[in-house]
């Protein structure tokens, strides 16, 4: 059984019959399990003349694509091969790949949740600030100091550390 390579992306031709069956929806699926445990199964290609003809993982290819990858994991099928489909679980450089993308999406979904968390943070000061003077204001006491700002709970441990960073506290 032929071993799995790293194709450039570029290289591959798709006829156009396969990119009719293109569906978006699966694409992004595909995309979304690459970022999580990256790719699993690589795509078959076969040599024709000077180029690369896609034979199988039309959706695998331009989930690659979608996600700005310049190469993918494939095997040159011959007409014998073309129903094999070897998995890469057991490869050590595709785990370590899966590692770096779950890394990835992890700090992606920190940054993203902290600028959440910092947006809420900023409109939910200004009115409870806004509250709190109201209520002073109506006790009759206009120059009373202003209640304590109450913080929603951090959605992630780095908005938790701005958190503590902009209250003076410790971490």
């Amino acid at each position: 059984m032929p071993k799995p390579e790293s194709f450039p992306i570029e290289n591959i031709f798709v006829p156009t019959k396969q990119k009719k069956a293109l569906n978006p929806a699966t694409v992004a699926e595909i995309a979304e399990s690459m970022l999580e445990i990256g790719q699993q199964t690589p795509i078959s290609i076969r040599r024709d003349g000077d180029r690369l003809v896609l034979v199988e993982g039309l959706h695998r290819l331009e989930a690659c694509k979608a996600l700005g990858e310049t190469t993918i994991l494939g095997i040159v099928v011959t007409a014998e091969f073309a129903q094999a489909k070897p998995l890469l679980a057991e490869r050590p450089e595709v785990e370590a790949e899966r590692i770096k993308m779950a890394r990835l999406k992890q700090l992606r979904l920190e940054r993203e949740a902290a600028e959440a968390a910092t947006a809420g943070l900023k409109g939910a000061g200004a009115s409870q600030a806004q509250r709190d003077r109201q209520a002073a204001g109506a006790r009759g006491n206009p120059k009373a100091p202003l209640a304590r700002i109450t913080k929603s709970k951090p959605k992630s441990l780095s908005a938790w550390i701005d958190q503590q960073k902009g209250s003076g506290g410790r971490y």
